[in-house]
């Protein structure tokens, strides 16, 4: 088995992608060897912007990120979304790839 996360919703506002991140989290805890890939898509691709800050006490998206690369979770961003949000490759967590509709489609 080897999970694919598909997140969609922005980083903030709501905690969907939020929680995505803590079951990829969850599963990588449970099995470190188990292969998990992330596609960010749509809004949620301002999850892997790096340099985000937060009150203190709050959640950051962009450290669970970089937290997850540590432990080679495969995190991707639909590149036509990042393009459409005016986000560079420079501007993401470092070890966040640009993706495309035909990755995730394989």
């Amino acid at each position: 088995m080897s999970p694919l996360l598909i997140l969609n919703n922005p980083p903030y506002g709501t905690e969907r992608s939020y929680n995505g991140l803590r079951l990829a989290m969850a599963l990588k805890k449970e099995s470190p060897d188990l292969i998990v890939n992330v596609f960010l898509i749509g809004d949620a691709v301002a999850c892997a912007v790096s340099g985000q800050e937060t009150p203190d006490g709050y959640y950051n998206l962009g450290r669970m990120i970089r937290a997850l690369v540590t432990k080679n979770v495969a995190i991707s961003c639909c590149g036509t979304c990042l393009d459409a949000l005016g986000l560079k490759k420079e501007s993401l967590v470092t070890g966040v790839k640009r993706g495309s509709m035909n990755e995730l489609a394989k």
